[in-house]
């Protein structure tokens, strides 16, 4: 197996760049020499500050440009193409998170629907030599084979925010299979680490620890059922993208649009993940830190166990993550505390 290594004289156009994936994949590429357009619009779906903590480290190197740009203005979109003519595009931009695309499924037409069909749209009229873009282990819905595999059934998600992914790998194959766009979507398991979101789980519980307030369980109390998740640490993330920036795939039926899971392939217990937490915490300040907890059952879009297979991944460009989640989560704890001065 050999893969083709960064070509550091292209242009890199990374959508969502002051987003947590965007960010520490932008930094990669700009600490080997490439030059990067990063675009964002800076929602408030979260803390916007995180997002201008990312951006003001990136927009030190002298090979970044950053435009405010929101992916769903095709008018936008289109002149940064035409203007930067990108050789590979990374589109990290959606509307992220299960449970928010009940409460407010528009903006995910808009971002996640929209948004990647301007996207390729762009890609279409402004060739490119390779397009990478986020879809989600979420496609899986709530299959019970496990390890999940890229060949699996995924025609029953149980959330918009699935489906929407679902809906973007469905429409790359297509645009590959008539304008020949090589493109490559990437299934992300659970990613965490420093300068991550605050709507992921992890995030939330330290900050309620430091608010004073329980942590709510969503797994009934039933330790026996846990919910299991593959958390894939962000330096693993960055890794598995960089190998595949280069290396387009030809998947079935001659067309070059693949997908491939990225994951950890090593799902852990909620329950252990949050005990892990606490450890990491507890060493970070140096003191004992012990989560107040409430149990509730499992919430509607939730799955029971997601659990990457990455053997096709590791065929490809020869990668696994591997991080363990001891390690990751005392590079979160010590970030967490440091940033937010808590100690």
């Amino acid at each position: 197996m050999s893969y083709n290594q960064l070509d550091t004289n292209k242009t890199y156009l990374i959508t969502g760049a002051a987003g947590f994936i965007g960010y520490f994949l932008s930094k990669k590429l700009l600490e080997k020499g490439c030059t990067v357009i990063g675009i964002d619009n800076i929602n408030d779906y979260y803390d916007v500050r995180l997002k201008h903590t990312r951006l003001d480290q990136l927009e030190a190197y002298e090979h970044f440009t950053f435009l405010k740009v929101d992916i769903s203005d095709k008018e936008a979109l289109t002149n940064v193409f035409k203007e930067y003519t990108p050789n590979i595009v990374v589109n990290l931009a959606a509307q992220a998170g299960v449970r928010y695309s009940i409460e407010n499924p528009d903006v995910y037409m808009q971002s996640n629907v929209i948004g990647f069909h301007n996207i390729l749209e762009a890609c279409r009229h402004y060739p490119v030599d390779h397009l990478i873009y986020a879809s989600s282990s979420s496609v899986y819905g709530a299959n019970k084979k496990v390890p999940f595999e890229e060949s699996d059934f995924v025609d029953h998600p149980v959330s918009l925010y699935a489906s929407t992914k679902k809906s973007n790998e469905l429409m790359a194959h297509t645009y590959s299979h008539l304008y020949k766009i090589p493109a490559t979507g990437l299934r992300f398991f659970t990613v965490y680490g420093p300068l991550g979101r605050p709507d992921m789980a992890y995030f939330g519980f330290t900050d309620k620890y430091f608010a004073d307030e329980a942590i709510k369980i969503f797994n009934n109390g039933d330790f026996e059922k846990d919910l299991y998740r593959d958390f894939t640490y962000i330096d693993d993330i960055v890794e598995g993208i960089e190998r595949l920036l280069s290396n387009p795939s030809v998947g079935e039926h001659n067309v070059p649009h693949k997908v491939f899971n990225i994951g950890n392939n090593n799902p852990e217990k909620l329950m252990t993940f949050i005990g892990t937490l606490e450890r990491c915490l507890s060493k970070a300040l140096d003191r004992e830190v012990s989560f107040k907890k409430e149990f509730e059952p499992i919430k509607p879009g939730d799955v029971p166990a997601t659990y990457a297979s990455t053997k096709l991944l590791q065929e490809a460009v020869g990668f696994k993550p591997e991080t363990s989640i001891e390690e990751g989560l005392q590079q979160f704890a010590n970030w967490y505390v440091d940033y937010y001065k808590v100690k």
